[in-house]
């Protein structure tokens, strides 16, 4: 399995397949300390330990989704702006998805992908620092494609979806495609046209919803934008607040 190589200068020229692995991620930080190739990229049918954002766990049946992990050296950036990448990952994923699902595909701050209401892609990137630079990334993704059952209804699938199954390595190939173009396209000053990428497809951007802040408290806002450091901004009947990732849930 996955003995194809995507059409790309490094994502995915070296693909290491397990079919059962701890964690993708984990694998890929040992390569990026190891200075492996930019572009390697581990997958696996089924992760013991996969790992989210916000310290969750990533589940997913064994052999029937897309999960896999990339390394690169977006030496290009500071680190403080380490969260432009996140929104190059977003779009490259946003750009494959469109191609089979056409429209209702929204980017969740900070950087997961829904369909309509339903979670459809996790990502969890962990970047390395070396003073006020980044030095490597690992870029971990997960998505939902030929699973039917879920645990959850705030879950679905692009088989869900679409009624069709899907061959994983075939749509890994397109990914990676996908994925490499918008991280050249950071790389070559591209994102100022990124950050209005990102805010076109946000999820509830500019609509009023319900949020909740970190002590619990339940208030009305509407996302009005993204600060450099990767805050999410809301426009609250009180004022505008900014919020980490840890600080803020949306409320359904």
């Amino acid at each position: 399995m996955y003995k194809s190589y995507p059409k790309t200068q490094f994502i995915g020229q070296k693909i290491i397949y397990l079919p059962t692995c701890h964690s993708t991620n984990d694998l890929a930080a040992e390569s990026l300390r190891a200075e492996a190739p930019e572009g390697t990229l581990y997958v696996t049918d089924e992760q013991t330990a996969g790992r989210g954002q916000r310290g969750n766990t990533w589940k997913a049946n064994a052999g029937e989704n897309l999960t896999f992990s990339f390394i690169v050296y977006p030496i290009f950036l500071k680190a403080t702006e380490q969260f432009r990448l996140s929104i190059a990952i977003s779009l490259g994923i946003h750009d494959f998805l469109t191609e089979l699902l056409y429209d209702h595909v929204f980017l969740k701050w900070p950087n997961d992908v829904y369909y309509k209401d339903q979670k459809l892609v996790g990502v969890l990137i962990e970047n390395a620092l070396m003073g006020s630079m980044l030095t490597g990334s690992v870029v971990g993704i997960g998505i939902n494609v030929n699973q039917l059952l879920f645990p959850i209804d705030t879950a679905t699938s692009i088989r869900q979806i679409t009624g069709k199954e899907y061959s994983l390595e075939a749509l890994l190939m397109q990914l990676c495609k996908c994925l490499e173009k918008r991280y050249l396209q950071l790389k070559n000053g591209g994102y100022s046209l990124q950050k209005m990428d990102y805010l076109k497809r946000l999820y509830r951007f500019e609509e009023w919803h319900r949020f909740q802040d970190a002590s619990g408290k339940i208030f009305n806002g509407q996302i009005t934008g993204v600060a450099e450091f990767g805050q999410l901004e809301i426009e609250t009947e009180t004022g505008i607040r900014y919020f980490d990732i840890k600080e803020i849930s949306f409320v359904r």
